[in-house]
């Protein structure tokens, strides 16, 4: 959403809705050939047009790549699904010039006339790709959520820090006005001391048991596995509904989370939570889709700041046959002396002066973007922070995997923020989950 002012049916036409078809990009048929040497970043004089290549020609993917398209030339696309990556190039074709097609997003990142790279890919790819834009010296537009698990956070925090890449994570509501202003105004205490969070995320899938299916023409399975454990093909596994599955995804805690929890995150300023607890509502269905689809989560901070994530059957966000209760998806900030209220289809407050009243020269202000894909070409060109960058997409997306954790484990947990790993009791259970093992070859040794 790089328009601030879409309304929310917009939006969901036109971006949400698309994030559900996301494909991968990732791979070849040769798992065993080598990534490329690490290259320095290139910096582009103020006349050049930087080339950019797709890597993930799903729906959201697809979006993002037209949407860059607008600040530079989309020289190649790749994905392993042939009619993903087909689709994608004829609607990037411009003037009869139709991007080269990939397989393999490793021989991509060779070429000296791509600069950026727009990954599009489901999020068991997130961090292999965005690795391999680092060490190829590529900056590059990262869909959310950023990683996987906490663990790949970090290695990918350290990896954009050595090489100087530029990385935006797909969070496009930083870059709304609305959402700014929300988080200004929580910040400069116009509600008061900011006593709770409490953000409402739409109901995930609760679907199943799926039976095997015959693979598809053109797709090749094995490698949209990639790092996930080696399964037989079932349709509801890939593309669009890959995210409510825990091997490729964390629910909608990581999807429409990503989103709101980063929005929480930002206002109330604080690292991470200390503590998180979780109840699930719904369980899912043995053989389908194993992602909790009903639930609460609640964090409580050092200062005692609550947060409280609880799911809603918001209208159809995800194609399902859900039917609205009223509630909304969307956040809600209680202070000590009043409310603000936010989410894409406005933003109201206890009192209507306290969104009009001007904050006054000293107040805390953020960093302020009014079109998140062109505040990346523009950090692209400066060499400056996005606002989105690796660390606060990383801490951002940190949240949201605590919350999947608690969900998945059933425990009350402690988080230690600055050492990245759960403490207390239940913690050796916990830290299991901030990491795991990648299946070879695609480990980190793939992009190596």
């Amino acid at each position: 959403m790089n328009n601030p002012s879409l309304s929310r049916r917009d939006f969901l036409v036109g971006s949400a809705a698309a994030a559900t078809l996301a494909g991968l990009s990732a791979c070849s048929t040769t798992p065993a050939a080598r990534a490329p040497a690490p290259l320095a970043a290139k910096r582009l004089g103020p006349n050049d047009r930087p080339g950019i290549a797709l890597i993930g020609c799903g729906g959201q993917g697809t979006n993002d790549a037209l949407t860059a398209a607008g600040y530079g030339d989309v020289l190649a696309v790749c994905d392993v699904d042939e009619t993903h990556a087909a689709a994608a190039a004829q609607k990037l074709s411009v003037d009869g010039r139709r991007p080269a097609v990939y397989s393999d997003f490793r021989r991509l990142l060779e070429r000296d006339d791509i600069h950026v790279l727009v990954n599009g890919t489901p999020d068991h790819w997130h961090t292999l790709v965005n690795l391999g834009a680092a060490r190829a010296g590529k900056d590059v537009y990262a869909e959310k959520p950023l990683t996987l698990t906490i663990d790949e956070g970090r290695r990918l925090v350290r990896a954009v820090k050595e090489s100087g890449i530029i990385l935006q994570t797909g969070t496009q509501q930083r870059s709304s006005s609305r959402f700014r202003q929300a988080c200004e105004l929580v910040r400069n205490g116009r509600i008061g001391q900011l006593k709770s969070a409490d953000v409402w995320l739409p109901a995930g899938l609760r679907e199943g048991p799926f039976a095997p299916a015959k693979i598809p023409a053109g797709l090749n399975w094995d490698f949209w596995l990639g790092q996930a454990p080696k399964v037989d093909y079932v349709t509801e596994r890939c593309h669009r509904t890959f995210r409510f599955w825990y091997d490729y995804s964390g629910g909608t805690m990581t999807d429409w989370g990503a989103h709101h929890n980063d929005i929480a995150y930002w206002a109330i300023g604080q690292l991470a939570p200390r503590t998180v607890t979780s109840r699930v509502l719904t369980p899912p269905i043995a053989g389908g889709y194993d992602a909790i689809s009903e639930y609460e989560v609640a964090y409580t901070y050092a200062d005692g700041v609550k947060l409280n994530i609880r799911t809603t059957r918001d209208d159809s966000i995800y194609g399902a046959k859900i039917k609205p209760d009223g509630q909304r998806n969307g956040i809600r900030f209680e202070g000590t002396t009043g409310w603000i209220w936010i989410n894409r289809d406005g933003i109201k407050a206890s009192e209507p002066e306290l969104l009009k009243a001007p904050l006054p020269d000293n107040a805390v202000r953020l960093y302020s973007s009014s079109n998140h894909m062109q505040n990346f070409f523009d950090c692209v060109r400066s060499r400056k922070a996005p606002i989105c960058d690796v660390e606060t997409g990383h801490r951002s997306a940190t949240m949201c995997h605590l919350g999947a954790i608690s969900l998945r484990t059933g425990k009350n947990l402690t988080w230690d923020a600055t050492a990245e790993k759960f403490t207390g009791d239940h913690a050796r259970e916990a830290n299991t989950y901030v990491s795991r093992e990648l299946r070879a070859p695609y480990d980190y040794s793939f992009v190596a």
